[in-house]
């Protein structure tokens, strides 16, 4: 089961299908700090693999570097991470990269999803023309080239609700047209990612394509539905208690022992190495502001208006459009709002519920609420990890749990298609 990853990110579309038993040929990004990440969850599964998995726990505790963790893995495996821009300048390089990994093999899906800014409601919103001539719209034409070029059985394209509405819906028309057009049928998905197991609410499309001339009955992925088993809170218990600013990137160790969320999920993996417990420093009126918004919440759930806060602390000249700039990622929930990729920028949206903290929540607990496992490493372009960079890439990734539970349900056709040759 070979796959390619366009538009892979940090990799969590990717991590769901490696878990299943995929096999990656490339990871096509543009986005360096993303790269790194990739690579060094490249090493990650390769030293996994051949026993030496305590080569990457003595990376994650800091005691060798990223050149000496990158050392440890075969060249080839580290290049079938593409740093180029998908398009018409660099395609031909990305394919010769691509071919030299794919060797005789065939490709049998190809998954990713364009970025989703101009597409997405509130990138249009926050666009003086909403998001028309962006050149992001047009980034399927290329996706489809790939499917020409490589023939997959199938392809897994990810994107946000909003694409079918962008451009009164004539980007959507025009995709399936031209899908068609290039060999592929396909059938349009709306999932939320806390049907499953994802401790967050993230609507998202999920189209699935396959070649026309294939039988195939698809899986009825509108109806997964997996029971969430904690609350927010729950999943930061065991980490340790930190203001803002405070933390570590590399390393610290564990408050408490994981529950049953942790474990089943493999979140926690079995070490005692935690990275990227790192929160953002704040000023006194943003956490003077913090300890309204998570009173508010902790003693009636109710949410803060920005237009009821004491004039002393109402900064910005914009009253009447995101009014709900602070919010309480709330604990006592089964699970919290989209964890996006503006969390970057500030935490105001992503308020820690610990009033005692009294901060926006940390890389790792980010993370957590995304899926993604405590030994994912995300990495910036200079070594020693990136705040910002992390931020960035586990906002717009795919919820790795949601990923696995995708490609295991595609992976009943292709072990079937395996039976019958």
């Amino acid at each position: 089961m070979n796959y390619i990853d366009l538009f892979a990110g940090a990799g969590g579309l990717s991590e769901g299908f490696l878990r299943q038993g995929y096999n990656p040929i490339a990871h096509v990004e543009m986005d360096e700090g993303a790269c790194y990440s990739l690579k060094t969850r490249v090493a990650y599964y390769h030293l996994k693999k051949r026993g030496k998995f305590d080569i990457y726990v003595k990376y994650l505790k800091g005691e060798i570097t990223r050149k000496e963790l990158y050392e440890k893995v075969p060249e080839h495996l580290l290049n079938s991470v593409i740093n180029l821009p998908i398009g018409a300048e660099y395609n031909a390089k990305i394919y010769k990269e691509i071919d030299r990994e794919l060797g005789d093999r065939s490709v049998d899906l190809i998954i990713g999803g364009p970025p989703c800014q101009a597409y997405s409601l509130v990138g249009r919103a926050r666009s003086a023309n909403n998001m028309k001539g962006d050149k992001r719209n047009y980034l399927y034409v290329y996706y489809a080239k790939f499917l020409e070029r490589y023939k997959p059985k199938m392809f897994v394209f990810e994107n946000v609700y909003g694409l079918e509405s962008a451009g009164g819906g004539i980007y959507l028309q025009n995709m399936e047209k031209l899908f068609l057009k290039t060999g592929y049928k396909m059938q349009i998905f709306h999932l939320e990612a806390n049907n499953f197991g994802v401790l967050q609410n993230r609507k998202r499309i999920i189209i699935i394509g396959w070649q026309e001339d294939l039988e195939l009955v698809l899986p009825k992925l509108e109806l997964v539905h997996i029971p969430l088993s904690c609350f927010v809170k729950d999943i930061f218990r065991d980490l340790p208690k930190i203001s803002a600013g405070e933390g570590l990137d590399k390393f610290q160790k564990y408050r408490g022992k994981p529950n049953s969320y942790l474990e089943t999920n493999k979140i926690r993996n079995g070490i005692d190495v935690l990275t990227q417990h790192v929160a953002r420093p704040h000023t006194e009126q943003d956490k003077e502001i913090y300890r309204i918004a998570v009173t508010k919440w902790n003693e009636n759930q109710e949410r803060l208006d920005y237009n009821d806060l004491p004039d002393h602390l109402k900064t910005h000249n914009n009253r009447h459009s995101f009014f709900d700039r602070f919010k309480v990622v709330a604990g006592d929930l089964a699970s919290s709002h989209t964890v996006v990729a503006h969390i970057a920028k500030d935490g105001h949206y992503y308020i820690h519920p610990d009033i005692e903290q009294n901060r926006s929540i940390s890389v790792r607990e980010a993370a957590r609420l995304q899926s993604f496992p405590d030994d994912y490493y995300f990495e910036g372009v200079k070594p020693g990890g990136s705040r910002t960079a992390a931020f960035k890439q586990i906002g717009n990734a795919v919820p790795p749990l949601m990923a696995a539970e995708l490609a295991k349900r595609l992976k009943r056709f292709f072990l079937a298609k395996n039976q019958t040759k």
